[in-house]
């Protein structure tokens, strides 16, 4: 997959591979502005070219390829860059003083911790970090 968004704006934001009635091959891609359904056609096209000449996968799944969305869950470092000053949903392994789910202001993030701008939180009790959906 890396060889095939090299060179492209195409960021591999994340990978799934799941079984659920049939197995998924899930795949979120994002470039500046956004994707659209060409990009991820084009994209799922050479994706599945590639995969099944190389055989990587043994038996039949789906692939699908698709952007992380709007709520898209911030995992590698320049994610947190990029969404700093936006808020954020974070889920917690386990209550802190009672709370398991945190609402804020993203300020930042380093080895240690996780900076809202209200909180602090350790990292290794931060189960997921997600972009929030005002409704």
């Amino acid at each position: 997959m890396a060889e095939i968004l090299s060179g492209t704006d195409y960021e591999l934001v994340d990978v799934e591979y799941v079984k659920e009635r049939d197995w998924y091959l899930r795949v979120f891609v994002d470039k500046a502005g956004g994707i659209d359904l060409d990009d991820c056609q084009s994209l799922s096209e050479k994706l599945g070219a590639r995969l099944d000449s190389s055989d990587i996968i043994g038996g039949a799944y789906i692939l699908e390829v698709s952007s992380p969305g709007i709520d898209r869950i911030l995992k590698k470092d320049r994610d947190f860059v990029r969404e700093a000053g936006k808020v954020v949903d974070v889920t917690l392994y386990a209550p802190l003083d009672g709370k398991k789910f945190f609402t804020g202001e993203l300020v930042g993030r380093d080895e240690n911790f996780l900076r809202l701008k209200d909180i602090t939180l350790p990292r290794d009790k931060v189960a997921q970090v997600r972009l929030h959906i005002d409704f």
